[in-house]
């Protein structure tokens, strides 16, 4: 790849396809000249430092603004289509091999629920011990996100845990909605099972789904793995479910 291609896939990382799109157009507008005049002419209003290493390389790359612009409209295409087949990340705790580059459980989940906007949906077995992202909780319902959360109960209440999460965390975040398993609704076939799914949605545009409950040892010690998926259809699909299961009864509001 030369050092042209190089730039060009990382500018297309970093700007929106439409203000790719906009560039290229602007420099298109130029016909034939050089691609590096057309550049210091009309830069499409995208601020010079990102620019920067384009254009110190265009000074050493002979070629022409239609050809740049060309370029550019492919990288936003690109751009776009990666855009909604959505990416997906490694998220680990325990020991780092110091190999493969990962991304903490706690980090990524406190990160999710920091960039929802209008709606998030939480589902673990037990939660307990977990400071940072009840901190997280409280700041979102604070500026308007709708909070679902599915817990297990506890053995008094007819679930399976010794403790009672969904109290402890209730009482921090009234204002959520709390969901547990109907299995009335669900069926005999079902009776005794748990919600052993740990998993977290926000906006239906970003999802996280792990191996870790909501607990202080599973957030900074224990071994969990996890992905996080952002864009594409999944988080969507994922959300869309959940909330099936409240329309179609099997989670009641509890």
């Amino acid at each position: 790849m030369s050092d042209l291609d190089q730039i060009i896939a990382r500018l297309c990382l970093a700007l929106h396809p439409e203000r790719l799109r906009a560039l290229a157009a602007a420099i298109a507008c130029h016909g034939d000249v050089d691609a590096g005049k057309a550049l210091t002419y009309d830069s499409a209003g995208i601020p010079s430092d990102q620019l920067m290493d384009l254009g110190s390389v265009l000074k050493s790359t002979p070629i022409g603004a239609r050809d740049l612009a060309g370029r550019l409209q492919t990288g936003a295409a690109v751009a776009e289509l990666a855009g909604k087949l959505g990416s997906t990340e490694l998220v680990w705790t325990g020991p780092s091999s110091g190999l493969i580059p990962v991304r903490h459980t706690e980090q990524v989940l406190t990160g999710l629920i920091d960039g929802a906007q209008k709606r998030l949906f939480l589902v673990s077995f037990v939660a307990y011990n977990v400071t940072s992202v009840i901190t997280a909780l409280v700041k979102a319902a604070a500026r308007g996100v709708q909070i679902n959360v599915l817990l297990e109960r506890s053995e008094a209440e007819g679930g399976n845990v010794t403790m009672d999460s969904l109290g402890l965390i209730r009482a921090k975040i009234p204002g959520a909605a709390f969901y547990e398993w109907n299995q009335d609704v669900s069926g005999s076939q079902f009776a005794g099972a748990s919600v052993h799914a740990k998993c977290a949605v926000a906006d239906g545009r970003e999802a996280f789904v792990t191996s870790a409950n909501l607990t202080g040892a599973a957030m900074a010690r224990n071994m969990e793995a996890g992905v996080i998926i952002s864009g594409g259809p999944l988080p969507a699909q994922l959300e869309a479910h959940l909330l099936a299961l409240i329309t179609t009864k099997h989670l009641r509001r509890v």
